[in-house]
């Protein structure tokens, strides 16, 4: 089983103690590659150096609409540079996280609306994918999605929402991101709607340290638990678990525009 993990924040400190194992463990259960995104202006250069070290990572960079507190206008002149100076580098392979986030209490829409429009410029104007936090927010997610056309579309993580809303980005071409969120039992609506989404718009992600799955409650979320994770999902998608390995993997290829 060949896997993509592709949303993780390996470079939280609940890593530095074992990261090059968790690493080893995750690649000798097929976790292949994994995508550290940047969430601050903070961990860019963490993120970068991960990534720059370790063949298996990839990394993304963006400003997350949960540390709005945090960002600075010059901060997207920051972004702006650090995407000039990495255009095709081979380890730079999406912009994220970024979105909105309208369930956290306190974090202002308009703000939101003005970094996410930002930065989805920023896409259109170097050619990037986008992996995007949705988080009650799909209705103004679209329609911004809908007016700006982002010409490499990329990734819904996390992906919790209605058939309807999973319609509306797949037909902008986007896929969804799929991890532990569905795998517990509470999780009833989205059951309802993982066996009507085509494969060939899903892939796979822990969001590691988050998020953990139904069968490692409670304990930090890794790649490690990226099989599991694909078994569960795929039971309550009708599928085999090596057909939405081998399916997921290849649309992770695709979005990223990783070689063969």
């Amino acid at each position: 089983m060949r896997l993509v993990d592709t949303h993780t924040h390996l470079d939280f400190p609940d890593f530095d103690a074992d990261r090059p194992a968790l690493l080893a463990e995750a690649q000798a259960r097929g976790v292949e590659r994994a995508v550290v995104l940047g969430v601050h202006q903070a961990n860019w250069a963490r993120v970068w150096a991960l990534a720059e070290q370790d063949e298996r990572l990839f990394a993304a960079l963006g400003l997350h609409p949960v540390y709005l507190a945090e960002h600075r206008g010059e901060h997207l002149a920051e972004l702006r540079g650090w995407l000039e100076r990495l255009a095709g580098a081979r380890k730079l392979c999406a912009l994220g996280e970024f979105g909105l986030d309208y369930y956290l209490k306190g974090l202002d829409r308009d703000a939101q609306q003005h970094w996410f429009e930002a930065q989805l410029g920023l896409a259109c104007e170097f050619n990037l994918p986008v992996l995007l936090h949705v988080r009650h927010s799909h209705a103004a997610v679209i329609a911004t999605l809908k007016r700006f056309k982002v010409p490499r579309q990329g990734v819904i993580h996390a992906f919790a929402g209605s058939y309807e809303e999973a319609r509306e980005y797949i037909k902008l071409g986007f896929c969804l991101g799929l991890g532990g969120a569905p795998t517990w039992p509470q999780a009833q609506r989205l059951h309802k709607v993982l066996p009507r989404l085509p494969l060939e718009h899903v892939v796979l992600e822990t969001d590691a340290p988050d998020m953990a799955p139904a069968m490692y409650p409670g304990v930090r979320n890794s790649p490690v638990h990226l099989p599991e994770i694909c078994q569960a999902l795929a039971g309550w998608m009708g599928v085999e678990a090596e057909r939405l390995a081998e399916v997921s993997t290849a649309n992770a290829y695709r979005v990223f525009a990783w070689g063969p």
